[in-house]
Parts: C-alpha cells; sequence; structure tokens
C-alpha cells in the first residue's frame, strides 16, 4: 500500500495549489485526478491576476506540472471510497495511506429544464457576469428566470431582456427590473434559437422568438461531497458540508476547499482556499510529528544517560 501525508482529492485550482504549497513543504503527496473539471467547456477564464484570459486547462496543465515538479504524484483515477484511517481506495484498484486527507472535488451546474441550454453552455448560455461578462458587454443579453442577474447585467450591457420562464415575479422585483432598464418577456421559455453555431433568440412557448445573443442562467450548485459524506462530516442548515475558516471538516485530518464547499469560490478564490488548507493540514500534521518526536525522545534519554555515566 502507498503511504503518503497528504491525498488530495481533485486536480482543480483547490487541490493543485494545496499540493503545491505541501510538496514545497516537502510532504509526500498524492493528488487524484478524475479528469472532469468544471470549467472544461469554457475557452478561458477571467478574474485571476495574472492568468486572466488563460484557458482552464492551461492553469491546470502549468499547476500539474509544478506539483510534480516538487516531487508529488498526480493519479488519473477516481477514488471510490475513503475509509476512516485513511485508507484511500481508487476506480483502478490502487489503495493510497495518507495521514490525512483533503478534499477539493468541486461541485456540478444542475441547469433548468430547457431545450438546448446544456449544449451551449460556456459558450454563449452563461452563469458569472464577473467571469465572462465583459466578453459579452453591450451585445443583446437575455437571462432566464434568476433576478438578481437580471438586476445586474445592465452594468455590461443596455439590452437585457428578463425571461421570467416559471419564475413568479414580485410587484417588488418586476418594478425593479423596469427601474433598471430591463425589459421583461412573460410566458414560459420552450428552447433556443441557434444558427450557425450560435445563438440567435430565446423561444417562448407561445411561438414568439426574442432575439438574443447570450443567455445568462442561474444553474443550481450541487456539490461533489459524496466522499466527504461517507467520512460523516457535519453539514450545516444549507446542507453543505461544514469547515473552519482553513478547511477544517469535523472529521479530525478531513479538510475539503473550494467550490465542494464554497459554490460562489471563482478559480482565484479556490486556490486561495486550497493554500490556507494547505498550510493547516502542515500544522496538523507537525504537531503530530512532534508529539512522535518527543515520545522517542523519552524513550532513549534513559538509555543514552546510562551509556555517558559508563
Amino acid at each position: 500500500m502507498d503511504e503518503f501525508d497528504v491525498v488530495v482529492v481533485g486536480a482543480g485550482a483547490a487541490g493543485l495549489n494545496a499540493a503545491l504549497v505541501l510538496t514545497r513543504a516537502r510532504r509526500r503527496v498524492a493528488v487524484i485526478d478524475a479528469g472532469d473539471p468544471r470549467n472544461a467547456p469554457a475557452a478561458h477564464m477571467h478574474g485571476f491576476l495574472s492568468r486572466d484570459g488563460m484557458a482552464p486547462a492551461r492553469l491546470l496543465e502549468v499547476g500539474r506540472a509544478e506539483v510534480t515538479g516538487y516531487g508529488g504524484e498526480i493519479v488519473a483515477d477516481r477514488v471510490e471510497r475513503i475509509d476512516v484511517g485513511f485508507a484511500v481506495h481508487l476506480a483502478g484498484g490502487r489503495t493510497l495511506r495518507a495521514r490525512r486527507v483533503l478534499v477539493a472535488t468541486g461541485l456540478r451546474d444542475e441547469l433548468p429544464d430547457v431545450p438546448g441550454l446544456r449544449e451551449r453552455w460556456a459558450r454563449d448560455v452563461l452563469h458569472c457576469p464577473y467571469c465572462h461578462g465583459y466578453e459579452v458587454r453591450d451585445r443583446p443579453i437575455g437571462v432566464l428566470g434568476t433576478v438578481h442577474l437580471g438586476l445586474l447585467l445592465p452594468q455590461w450591457s443596455p439590452d437585457v431582456v428578463f425571461f421570467p420562464h416559471r419564475t413568479e415575479l414580485s410587484a417588488d422585483e418586476r418594478e425593479q427590473l423596469i427601474a433598471r432598464g430591463v425589459h421583461i418577456a412573460d410566458g414560459e421559455v420552450a428552447g433556443l434559437s441557434v444558427d450557425g453555431d450560435a445563438l440567435r433568440g430565446v423561444e417562448l412557448a407561445d411561438g414568439r422568438v426574442v432575439p438574443r445573443e447570450v443567455l445568462f442562467v442561474g444553474p443550481r450548485f450541487v456539490p461533489r461531497d459524496d466522499l466527504l459524506a461517507g467520512l460523516g462530516c457535519e453539514t450545516g442548515d444549507d446542507g453543505r458540508v461544514r469547515t473552519d475558516p482553513t478547511g477544517r471538516t469535523s472529521v479530525p485530518g478531513v479538510w475539503a476547499a473550494g467550490n465542494v464547499v464554497d459554490p460562489r469560490a471563482q478559480v482565484v478564490t479556490a486556490a486561495g482556499m486550497g493554500s490556507a488548507a494547505a498550510i493547516a493540514l502542515n500544522a496538523d500534521l507537525v504537531g503530530e510529528d512532534v508529539q512522535h518526536a518527543v515520545a522517542t525522545h523519552r524513550q532513549l534519554t534513559p538509555t543514552i544517560g546510562a551509556a555517558a555515566e559508563v
């Protein structure tokens, strides 16, 4: 069985940055990479100082090289389960033994049940104005059912249409949208109008097509936290795994970082969470190392003293 100080599950920004910090601290680290990052469909990422506009795949490629350059191991596999202790069982049959575990498995975006959304996802169907708003500035923008996006997006374009779809707008919400210059297209959305591999409009159930070039959607964020649940980590009232500011969970030796515990974390935020978790993890390991060293020292000291007297 392979022995590691830390096994990191998930090779996104949080997991790789944690591994980078830990390997530079000369810890033996394995990163399990299932190969399905959440932002894989995106061509570029933004809002990351010095990395603005970089392709997400390129960031991960550079990150993996940095981790392995310091002696970390990247394992292309998927974790099936983690036993208390911690034995990390991989789908390919390998089992890793770790002193500590960091789970950075992210989340999945659950989109509304509207035909065509998934196919256009991260292309001209988007969810984060801070990630993509500047790139679609001043274009005809639609917003599907999420009021706060409807109120936010006029910062990037004067031409915003809100589609309530199956959302019942209150009188206050309707007034706020109109006051922000947002047009409201009532009625259920039936699908998207696409021509030449580009979004051209939003189709309503009554047959109308509202011309739009971009559609913002608020997905439901579903954490990939099965491993944390299997370890017995406590959750909060929101159903998400609870952590302290360093990512420490309620289970001793288990940390979590990135979108698996914070759906709002962007790439740069997740990387920072990974760094904070790594420093806390190393401090925890140092505490254990010190206890072991003191115990060993106490066992050897009488023998050393007796030999000196002779």
